[in-house]
């Protein structure tokens, strides 16, 4: 395997990967041709991904499974479902994508995920993590149901086997015995030592034919003893078990294989041959390197789970971490230069966490991404990471919380649908005391409509008793953490990515009044601007335009009665700006609030359309569903000239 230091600037030579535009072609290959082309598809990946930008740790890693899938299975009649999708960029080089690898993540080129209606071979649309065997199952069922023949794989890593939808199609595939192979590339969560030549030596022995046979027509001679097939079950059982952690799949009725090595090409295309003609549920425990042939995200796999665009000439770019404050320095330090949400929920949790013993922290595997490091270290007593359950993650503050704990959950928007039911169920109606940071709320940009956060306003705004603040800046994001966190009862506080506008940050923990408005400007008397969060910059933009008055309303639930009130009978058009859907979300409540109180007024609602937006640079993002500074005048000023009365 050839090993890489940098990351190619200029595109490398693929002779090899340059013929193949279907995996057909690699399916004709020889082993030394295979293993060829693996060092130019790491080349390749390594170069498209310093064009683009984006995720390639994941896909380093599998780069000779995605291969020995691809020639043992016969895709796309054959189907392999991808989970996550961080891993896929080679299956998107090897199936028809090479030359438009440039343009992934980017608008209006390839999604950072694989997506049904972009290729044949993306046979199942993914983004959240988890679900790559339930999805899988159903496709084996339906196959069975038709009568088709064909083999079903579902490719999961070690993080995502950790949600319980994992294990709950684990449970129904073995008890429906669909014809489903799994395959668990385990690249960092040690599930079992035993990886070796004695491992890789017994898996090629239990996934051969000669194996399966003797084993089967062993079972119909020993059913007739009474007991034997008992006592032969268990002692397969318990030998797989010396080497391997087979115990627990077997018992699910998987026929358990592995751990192999995933880097080891000719042996995973054997092994595959071997499993794919074998019926029943099939699983392939794999154990790979992260990074894998290029030095420095072997080093660091965290650092370089993705990187950002390489210009030609330009350094390595370091590991993608978000800064941290120094443990040395003090907590918090008056700044004027613009800082990321989650830097500022970082160092609140950690401020408060020092004035408030009870304070607890729990995160569903974003301890990188929602900035619990420095906390992590600093009171690891009462830091929690669940892995990928968010359901988990929900109830286990339920639990706290009854006990009298005060904890805090730091969930990206687009996950926190994934613990809904716990949500209402576990928490609100028992009304019980859990502060929630939703980051990444709104359009996140590049990683598309799988992690927009444009929806949670409107599933949360109905849950009765919930609170849900919405922060137009650094300064507030921290008071409305205070604010929450004190509130006795569920509530939010929804913030987006990356950074603020640069206001000031406060030392202390102050708290902000809930319900209360913030009036920013007195326009003329003909708009009014009620803006909710981080559309508040183009509404102070958009307010000196056109004299409008405008209203930092902070609060989407409880909202300011009376703020909305006085704008509804101060203005002729009152407009809500909000970066989540219309339908449901903030500008809704002002409708049902001043519906309530008989008040007549032309109203514009304007958010994020009924569609679900495609991936692209925020900015872009923004500006295409008319939400920059000049499409939301733009639509202001349409809606006066059609309806002079406004």
């Amino acid at each position: 395997m050839k090993l890489f230091d940098e990351i190619p600037v200029e595109r490398p030579a693929t002779p090899l990967l340059d013929t193949i535009d279907t995996p057909a072609a690699l399916r004709a290959m020889n082993a030394a041709q295979l293993d060829t082309l693996a060092d130019e598809l790491r080349a390749y990946l390594l170069y498209s991904v310093g064009c683009s930008g984006g995720h390639f740790g994941a896909g380093l890693g599998v780069v000779e499974l995605t291969i020995a899938l691809h020639h043992a299975l016969e895709t796309p009649h054959d189907r392999v479902v991808w989970d996550v999708g961080h891993q896929a960029y080679p299956h998107k080089i090897l199936t028809g994508r090479r030359e438009a690898m440039h343009s992934i993540r980017q608008f209006g080129g390839l999604a950072a995920f694989p997506r049904r209606a972009e290729s044949q071979y993306d046979t199942f649309g993914v983004g959240h993590s988890s679900t790559s065997i339930s999805a899988a199952l159903g496709m084996a069922l339906a196959a069975r149901t038709r009568g088709e023949k064909r083999r079903v794989c579902a490719v999961i890593g070690d993080g995502a086997l950790t949600a319980g939808m994992a294990f709950e199609a684990l449970a129904h595939a073995g008890h429906v015995d669909a014809n489903l192979l799994v395959v668990l590339n385990d690249n960092e969560m040690s599930i079992s030592e035993n990886v070796g030549g004695m491992a890789s030596y017994l898996a090629h022995i239990f996934s051969s034919k000669t194996y399966i046979s003797v084993r089967e027509g062993g079972k119909k001679v020993l059913s007739r003893l009474p007991g034997a097939l008992e006592l032969a079950r268990r002692t397969e059982e318990h030998m797989k078990g010396m080497v391997s952690p087979a115990t627990l799949f077997e018992e699910m009725g998987f026929n358990y294989i592995g751990p192999i090595d995933g880097h080891d090409l000719p042996g995973l295309v054997q092994t595959l041959r071997n499993l794919r003609d074998l019926d029943g549920p099939q699983f392939l425990h794999i154990k790979t390197c992260k990074g894998k042939g290029f030095r420095p995200a072997e080093a660091d796999p965290i650092g370089y789970h993705a990187i950002t665009k390489l210009e030609k000439g330009a350094p390595e770019p370091a590991p993608k971490v978000e800064p941290l404050s120094p443990s040395d320095q003090p907590p918090v330090v008056l700044r004027a230069e613009p800082r990321k949400y989650c830097n500022v929920f970082g160092d609140w949790l950690c401020d408060m966490a020092a004035a408030d013993a009870r304070l607890i922290g729990i995160t569903p595997a974003m301890r990188e991404g929602s900035d619990l490091v420095r906390f992590s270290r600093e009171y690891p007593e009462r830091y929690y990471d669940v892995a990928i359950a968010e359901q988990h993650a929900l109830t286990l503050a339920a639990g706290f919380a009854c006990e009298g704990m005060k904890p805090v959950v730091a969930i990206y928007s687009t996950f926190l649908q994934r613990g809904y039911d716990q949500l209402i169920h576990d928490i609100a109606v028992q009304h019980l005391d859990v502060t929630f940071a939703i980051d990444r709320a709104g359009l996140v940009g590049e990683d598309g409509p799988t992690h927009h956060g444009a929806l949670d306003l409107s599933y949360l705004r109905c849950v009765p008793g919930l609170v849900i603040l919405a922060p137009a800046d650094e300064a507030e994001c921290r008071a409305m953490l205070s604010t929450a966190y004190h509130h006795i009862g569920p509530a939010a506080v929804r913030y987006p990515r990356g950074k603020g506008p640069g206001s000031l940050l406060p030392e202390s923990l102050e708290t902000l009044e809930i319900g209360r408005a913030e009036a920013r400007r007195t326009g003329g008397g003909d708009v009014a601007l009620l803006a909710f969060g981080s559309l508040n910059g183009p509404a102070a933009e958009v307010a000196e335009r056109l004299d409008a008055t405008h209203i930092n309303m902070r609060s989407v639930k409880p909202l300011d009665r009376q703020a909305v009130l006085d704008a509804a009978r101060a203005h002729r058009l009152v407009v809500t700006l909000e970066e989540s859907v219309i339908a449901g979300g903030a500008g809704s409540g002002v409708n049902e609030l001043l519906a309530a109180e008989g008040v007549q007024v032309a109203l514009l609602n304007l958010g994020l359309p009924d569609a679900f937006v495609e991936h692209g640079k925020p900015g872009e993002l923004l500006k295409s569903c008319g939400l920059d500074a000049g499409g939301i005048e733009a639509s202001i000023r349409r809606r006066l000239a059609a309806d002079p009365s406004s």
